[in-house]
């Protein structure tokens, strides 16, 4: 950073323009965010801020997905929310088309400040990038069948989804792995069935079964039925 900018010499007593004062604070300010990143808590539902590129970004968390070690729901949103021009603001840059992510918790560096905001895209006057690394917050589980032998054959079941949230993916696929304790290897001979739980692939959104107001256990019974 220090290679970047060099300070600048002024007269004792030298009163800077107000313009030129609120530059040097927002400076100062996004030197003191970035040398002092606040420690994110996960389950907190605080905004956070997320790498993009070069660029950091503001992200809303999803209440209810934001507790996962690896990945949580986020959704980006122009640095200057909620004033009221932000949003006119971050439809024009691509803030407000991209619905929920899947962010890293890597890719996290603390607790959002105001600091941040001269890091963004917006502030450079750029547009978010098609892709900002991130893929929708979808998720999907998956009864699959597999062969006894080893040999890795077999094919999917059922297929569950979307989950716009884990908690829901994971209270699904806890009756489901209840459902098949102890008969995994007896409901189709020669197979063992299991539930998986992964990403929901929008391009196959025709071969899944929607499982909300569903039950699951239900559905599964109705498959191996049909089978």
């Amino acid at each position: 950073m220090s290679r970047l900018f060099r300070r600048c010499a002024t007269a004792p007593g030298t009163v800077l323009a107000p313009e030129d004062q609120a530059v040097v604070d927002q400076f100062r300010a996004m030197l003191t965010a970035v040398r002092n990143p606040q420690p994110w808590t996960p389950g907190r539902a605080q905004d956070i801020a997320v790498r993009v590129g070069p660029f950091i970004e503001r992200a809303h968390t999803r209440p209810g997905d934001d507790h996962g070690p690896d990945l949580i729901a986020v959704t980006l949103v122009h640095p200057d929310t909620p004033h009221a021009g932000a949003y006119l603001r971050g439809r024009q840059l691509g803030y407000t088309n991209r619905d929920w992510l899947r962010c890293q918790t890597t890719a996290i560096l603390g607790v959002w400040q105001p600091g941040y905001a001269m890091l963004t895209h917006a502030a450079a006057d750029l547009p978010l990038p098609d892709d900002v690394g991130m893929e929708p917050a979808h998720y999907a589980l998956y009864i699959e069948a597999r062969r006894r032998d080893d040999s890795l054959d077999g094919y999917t079941l059922l297929r569950l989804g979307p989950y716009t949230q884990t908690r829901h993916a994971q209270q699904d696929y806890d009756r489901l792995t209840a459902a098949l304790d102890g008969r995994e290897t007896t409901l189709m001979p020669g197979f063992r069935l299991s539930a998986r739980f992964g990403p929901f692939d929008v391009s196959d959104h025709p071969l899944f079964t929607d499982p909300h107001d569903a039950n699951v256990t239900a559905l599964l019974a109705d498959t191996l039925a049909v089978d």
